[in-house]
């Protein structure tokens, strides 16, 4: 694998998958915690909790499907340098916005505002993903296996959904929350050109 890095100033990577999987397990925790425990013990106060499990529910299928994503994408390198860590870093600032846009959404029932929120804070990560991608691609040659892994098509077209996300809602909130959960249906089908690739080599 080694053979397919680019040379130049370049660090081991474990300190930033440890770093980024502590901080994508906080994220998790916070959000479960947004939901608090109904004070009652019937079947409606339960379900008066509804929009806030959903919301939940929603993000966290988004924060699992980065966390695979970004584990398979550094799988494929051996090595980071300065500017990987902090497009890392760009991209867990925004997903570290999760729990609150989750719990907006949540708290006001799915309202036009909220929704929209939730559709920049999605637009922000994949195109902070994509920097970071970029950047990774920078010290890796062309014939490595992120470059043959790549799934532009997929994150073009996510893309225009968030875009989507975050202008519809104020005409359709179900449109809106629509076009904010069809890329991660997407997504939830699993990307094996990394593993083939890899396994490939």
């Amino acid at each position: 694998m080694n053979c397919y890095i680019k040379k130049g100033l370049q660090m081991h990577k474990g300190r930033l998958e440890a770093f980024s999987d502590g901080v994508i397990a906080i994220i998790i925790t916070i959000m479960v915690l947004e939901i608090k425990v109904p004070h009652g013990s019937d079947w409606n106060t339960l379900f008066l909790l509804y929009p806030k499990f959903i919301s939940y529910i929603i993000s966290f299928v988004y924060v699992a499907i980065y966390w695979n994503n970004h584990h398979h994408m550094f799988q494929a390198t051996k090595s980071v340098n300065g500017r990987i860590l902090w497009a890392n870093m760009f991209l867990l600032f925004f997903m570290s916005l999760f729990p609150f846009v989750s719990g907006w959404m949540g708290e006001n029932h799915f309202a036009a505002l909220p929704i929209s929120a939730f559709g920049f804070i999605l637009l922000m990560c994949a195109m902070s993903w994509t920097i970071l991608y970029k950047e990774l691609l920078k010290i890796h040659e062309k014939d490595s296996a992120l470059y043959r892994a790549s799934s532009k098509n997929k994150i073009l077209i996510s893309n225009v959904f968030y875009i989507l996300a975050v202008v519809t809602p104020f005409w359709s909130t179900t449109v809106g929350l629509i076009c904010a959960v069809i890329p991660g249906i997407m997504w939830l089908i699993q990307d094996s050109k990394i593993e083939l690739e890899l396994n490939r080599r």
